[in-house]
């Protein structure tokens, strides 16, 4: 039962950020073209769906966190194995969506923070270049 458990949260952390890479996937590029103004932003644009999945991936399959499914506890010496109950498959299956969903939103708020700043950046040259050919 645990590895259909392990199987779970890794295919719904799979879904659940291929659903966000492709939400995101146009706003993605256009940002990183207008920064990256080369080839390059298309490795770029590549790279961050890879980050987004592998982010994902890690913050909804919680390993340490599924240990208990299998291991009695340390702290409690008359503890049991905690039971896959119905209700237990329906707050794991919640808690890797919010945990896929959340570490996929802190990581693209940390991006569209160096994004924005890049894009200030990219003005202000842009600006002056403008004002030395006028």
């Amino acid at each position: 039962m645990f590895i259909t458990l392990l199987a779970a949260t890794f295919i719904i952390s799979f879904v659940v950020s291929t659903i966000v890479v492709l939400f995101f996937s146009r706003p993605l590029d256009k940002i990183l073209d207008r920064i990256i103004s080369d080839q390059i932003s298309g490795a770029w644009s590549k790279y961050l769906k890879f980050a987004i999945y592998v982010t994902g991936i890690s913050s909804g399959v919680r390993i340490w966190d599924l240990e208990k499914y299998i291991t009695k506890s340390q702290v409690y010496k008359d503890a049991e194995i905690v039971q896959l109950t119905t209700e237990r498959w329906v707050l794991e299956v919640y808690r890797t969506i919010i945990g896929t969903l959340q570490g996929v939103a802190w990581m693209l708020l940390v991006f569209f923070v160096f994004a924005l700043v890049a894009y200030v950046i990219v003005r202000v040259f842009e600006m002056k270049n403008k004002a030395k050919d006028a």
